[in-house]
């Protein structure tokens, strides 16, 4: 990969994203999303990574929204924009069907196509300073990259609606409350605690936690019985596993189960 605005590496198993534009607040160009992209393909086909963690340079921003000059050039443009938007939803799609988890550890402000970004993974943290919202009436739009969808599902269609409509800004601790943000941590503490919970993920069985996720993302869109007969399915095919065998034998045993991801 030939990255210049994001920043990849792998760690313990763990694909750290990082939007690396500070001096533009971590906003979502063209290119950004494009190298975004590639480190998430990098990251589903690498069979060491086995989470990934999404995140933004500097103190200020997760990221601050798209690139608003690029959203300009667009104006008075219906296929051009639908476009622009249609691009940054493959993007973010992409790191939806990861089949690995994904936690948006958020370090500041996560606005617009930053939220959005939040809401595509599969949890969020949030430092107690992060600020998240959907300002796009503000510019005269709405959410583009698929944040009308999300944010009603992950929280209420009336926070939804509440998000979008005021394009007011939202602390963390307001976040949490309606469901958005999973765990908040002081600054200082978010990487710490953010790694303490995606260690507690790669610590269980890597089946099991692609066709948890799975599950609830496909049962989104489907009634209850219908997400039970899904849920029954991953059921069996998860019993079919050597992770199932070894983990009830690990619990028998009171030993730690050694997952091997088959």
């Amino acid at each position: 990969m030939n990255l210049e605005n994001v920043l990849y590496e792998v760690d313990g198993g763990v694909a750290f994203v990082t939007v690396n534009r500070p001096d533009k607040m971590n906003a979502l160009n063209h290119q950004t999303l494009t190298e975004l992209g590639q480190a998430f393909d990098a990251a589903k086909a690498d069979g060491a990574v086995r989470a990934v963690v999404v995140t933004g340079s500097g103190e200020k921003a997760f990221v601050a929204g798209a690139d608003i000059g690029e959203l300009l050039q667009v104006a008075g443009n219906a296929q051009g924009a639908a476009d622009l938007a249609g691009f940054g939803q493959s993007i973010f799609r992409k790191l939806e069907d990861l089949g690995k988890p994904s936690v948006a550890m958020v370090n500041g402000f996560a606005l617009g196509g930053g939220c959005e970004l939040a809401l595509a993974c599969t949890l969020r943290t949030a430092s107690t300073s992060a600020r998240m919202g959907l300002p796009e009436v503000s510019l005269g739009i709405i959410p583009g990259y698929g944040g009308s969808q999300r944010l009603a599902r992950i929280a209420s269609p009336g926070v939804a609606r509440e998000w979008i409509l005021t394009g007011d800004m939202f602390g963390a601790e307001d976040a949490h409350r309606v469901g958005v943000i999973n765990r908040i941590f002081a600054p200082e503490e978010l990487r710490e605690g953010t790694l303490k919970m995606v260690g507690s993920m790669l610590a269980k069985g890597p089946v099991a936690l692609r066709f948890g996720m799975e599950a609830v993302l496909r049962g989104w869109d489907m009634t209850q019985p219908e997400g039970e007969a899904m849920e029954t399915e991953y059921f069996g095919k998860a019993s079919e596993t050597e992770d199932m065998k070894e983990g009830m034998s690990a619990f028998l045993e009171k030993r730690r189960p050694e997952f091997k991801g088959c």
